[in-house]
């Protein structure tokens, strides 16, 4: 499955975010993927950021992630960078943006 999703860093912690992205913790990387996701994108268009994450279920994923060590110290990292903050635990599952359209 293809999830979307949007975030806002902090203006003035641009920087930081893009840094933090450029040494995500192989262990993170590696729980990632054994949840289950096959890729995660983001891009950035001024202090929005926009995820294609693709995995096999984005609600076990996140199941599978919640109470890991490792993804409790990087979304706190996170808390710290971002605006818009989306609910990367289970109860969160249910907020990637809608499909409005797709090339046929």
């Amino acid at each position: 499955m293809r999830v979307a999703l949007h975030t806002r860093v902090r203006a003035d912690r641009i920087d930081e975010y893009e840094a933090a992205h450029r040494e995500v913790p192989g262990e993170l990387v590696a729980a990632i993927r054994a949840a289950g996701a096959h890729s995660w994108t983001i891009w950035r268009s001024g202090t929005d950021l926009f995820h294609l994450l693709e995995c096999e279920d984005y609600a076990a994923l996140l199941a599978a992630l919640e109470k890991l060590p490792v993804n409790i110290a990087w979304q706190a990292r996170m808390a710290e960078l971002l605006d818009v903050i989306h609910d990367y635990s289970a109860e969160g599952s249910d907020a990637s943006l809608p499909v409005v359209w797709e090339l046929p």
